[in-house]
């Protein structure tokens, strides 16, 4: 079952991503949207290296190889969802419309929903991640 919501969430945010592309609110040649961007893409740069050789899944599936508590997973828990919030929310900002506004919805409830599904996941898998998880947060330090 959880799989299959990870899964569902995956494609919201593709759809969302889709959308904002075919609607041309994704990327901007404003200044702030450009840095915010670039940041957006380095920490998932630096976050996909952290986690090292495991590969990718559609639907969350927690891989072998123990639980990631370095680099950009020391101080939040989803940087890659961070990331991808971010750089999308960056472009539809700048971009501002109610359709616009929606693909984002899809985007960051997509991340949600997989965020929760991955985090039920991975306790099953290393018990140690409740603790890891007191000491950190999901996306936005002090926030969620």
């Amino acid at each position: 079952m959880l799989k299959s919501l990870s899964l569902a969430g995956y494609l919201l945010m593709m759809v969302g991503s889709l959308g904002l592309v075919i609607n041309h609110a994704l990327f901007s040649r404003a200044p702030l949207v450009i840095v915010l961007q670039v940041l957006a893409f380095a920490i998932f740069l630096w976050a996909r290296i952290t986690f090292g050789k495991r590969s990718f899944h559609l639907a969350a599936n927690p891989t072998e190889g123990g639980l990631v508590t370095t680099g950009p997973y020391r101080h939040i828990r989803h940087p890659i969802y961070t990331a991808f919030c971010l750089f999308t929310w960056a472009g539809l900002a700048a971009h501002w419309s109610w359709k616009a506004a929606l693909f984002g919805a899809l985007i960051l409830g997509g991340s949600v929903l997989r965020i929760f599904c991955e985090e039920t996941l991975v306790v099953a898998r290393y018990p140690e991640y409740k603790k890891y998880a007191l000491g950190t947060w999901r996306m936005i330090p002090y926030l969620f």
